[in-house]
Order: structure tokens, then sequence, then C-alpha cells
């Protein structure tokens, strides 16, 4: 190990800056892969063990506690892998002479296929906002917005005015890494939209939110809190059992656009995504749909079903 470095506290703050500065992610990603590398420094901290010291059977000490405590697979998985982005820093910066993490292994996880709705169930959600209220026209361009452009919760709420193409159908959206995309925008989105412009030109706006599209009742530009209340309150009225969120339109875009024979590579581009490996998730449940359609419908099963139900002996 370099001894000539620096150490502590100022490493992790060189780690922060790294991630703002060098890998140009967000505020709020970067405050979550902090919270996360806290969760080892603590545990380092317990033990007495410099952080620039630790061994790779200290970090399975580590990964054995996070199960303990009960942090699901799926969470010890990203708080493992901010461990190993820590280390890969301090490794490139020259604090220490090898990667301690080479070797950690992260949990199993299953397939995870997210829930999606289908449009019958998203006009449900929209059909069972009130339009007499002020954020009705609102809330329905929200639900289109999140469904027609597969954007994620944090790229809603900072959608400008000045990011929307209407001519030309298209919306530039500002994404993980502060990366831009443009995405196509529906007619229907569009046409909701036309309905909350009507009723936000009335608002009082406060100084520095003119430039967002979505707003709450006092002006200001919503937070991802009050559109995950939003969605979950509309499901909920709808009468939909599923566990929805924002992020549930989304999948819902994407697996609707392969459903209907888009590429893989258009949806990814869409979405936004850095990796096909992240899209491909939305192949297992067209699969998943197509098995239970080749079961219903195939005159084969159709044969099986009708003499196992008039019980035939053929």
């Amino acid at each position: 190990m370099h001894t000539d470095k620096k150490s502590g506290s100022n490493v992790v703050a060189a780690y922060r800056r790294y991630l703002k500065l060098q890998r140009n992610y967000s505020a709020n990603t970067v405050d979550a892969y902090m919270r996360d590398l806290q969760k080892l420094l603590s545990f380092l901290q317990s033990e007495g063990i410099d952080p620039l010291c630790v061994s790779l059977d200290d970090l399975r000490q580590f990964a054995a506690g996070l199960h303990d405590i009960g942090i699901c697979p799926r969470s010890q998985c990203r708080i493992l892998s901010g461990v190993r982005s820590f280390y890969r820093f301090l490794l490139l910066d020259g604090h220490i002479d090898a990667d301690p993490t080479e070797l950690l292994e992260s949990p199993q996880l299953g397939d995870h296929l997210p829930e999606v709705l289908t449009t019958e169930e998203v006009d449900r959600m929209e059909a069972a906002i009130d339009l007499s209220k002020w954020e009705g026209h609102r809330n329905r361009a929200i639900i289109e917005v999140l469904f027609s452009c597969g954007l994620r919760v944090s790229e809603l709420v900072t959608l400008r005015l000045s990011s929307l193409y209407i001519d030309e159908g298209y919306v530039r959206v500002l994404g993980k890494g502060s990366k831009e995309r443009l995405v196509p925008i529906s007619r229907r989105a569009v046409d909701e939209l036309g309905f909350w412009f009507d009723d936000r030109c009335h608002m009082d706006i406060k100084p520095g939110e003119e430039d967002y599209v979505f707003l709450n009742r006092r002006g200001r530009h919503l937070t991802r809190t009050m559109i995950l209340i939003i969605i979950k309150q509309l499901a909920t009225d709808a009468g939909i059992e599923k566990t929805v969120s924002p992020h549930t339109l989304r999948h819902s875009f994407a697996t609707a656009l392969l459903e209907g024979g888009a590429d893989l590579r258009a949806i990814q581009a869409m979405l936004g995504h850095e990796s096909i490996g992240t899209t491909e998730i939305y192949t297992h449940i067209d699969m998943t749909t197509l098995r239970q359609q080749i079961a219903d419908h195939h005159p084969r099963n159709i044969r099986w079903k009708e003499g196992k139900g008039s019980g035939s002996d053929e």
C-alpha cells in the first residue's frame, strides 16, 4: 500500500468528488453510493479495521452481516456493487496496490420479473381521476407521459417545458449521468399535456419554477415522493391489486413495445439503458406472456383441455 497517500475521511471525500465530477453522477445517485459506503465504513470502524487495509475475509464478513440483519438479496447486491466501486477508485487513485473486492461474490438472484400494467389497467387509472379537481388534468398527463415515454420518475420531475418538442413529436430527457436522449411522445400524451397546460397557465408559479412541466398547488415542481403517492393512490382508486409505482409504468411501456414487435436496441435507446443486458429483462416478460398465449390458444392445448374437461380417455 502507498503510505504517502491521504486516508480516512479525506479518501471518502475524494471518492465523492470522483463520483460527481468524473463519473458525472447526479446528486441523488452520489448520495445513494455514499449511504451504501457508510454501511461498510461503520462496520470497519466497529471492527477497528482501516478501510485501506481491508482484506477479502473482512469484506465477506461484512457481506454476511448484511444477510444477518435482514437486508434483501437485491439490496445486498447493490451495496456490494458500491463497495466494489469504492475500491476500484482507491486502486485507480493509487491508495491501494490490489483490489480486495476482486473475488468478493454477491448473493445469487433469480430472475425478477417486474410488475407490469396492461393498457386497460392504465386506462382504468386515468378513468379514476376526478377531472373536476385542479390537479385532475395534471395527473392524467403524468400517467400518459410515464406510460408513453417510459421515463424514470427522476426524469419526470425534472422535465422542462423547454425540453418539449411537441410539433416534432419528441421529448428531450436528461437521464442518469446527465446523459440526454430524445424520446418520441404519443399523440394521447400530447393531448393530455395540452389540457394540463390550460390549467397550469392560471397558476401562481414561484420564481425559478416556471420551466418545470409538472407543478404542485403551491407553484413548485413535484418531488419523486409526491409522484409515488399520486400513482399508488390512482392504482388503489382503479381497483388494481398489483404493487404499482411510477417505475411500473416504465416497465409497462417497455413490455408493450416488445410485445408490439419493437427492436430491443430501440427499446434500450428509449429507456436510456447503458447496457443491453438491463433491457433484456423484458424478453423474459414477453416469453412469459407468449407461453401463456400458447397454453390458452394453441389447438393442441385447446384439444387437451377439452378432453381433460370431458373426462375423455383419448
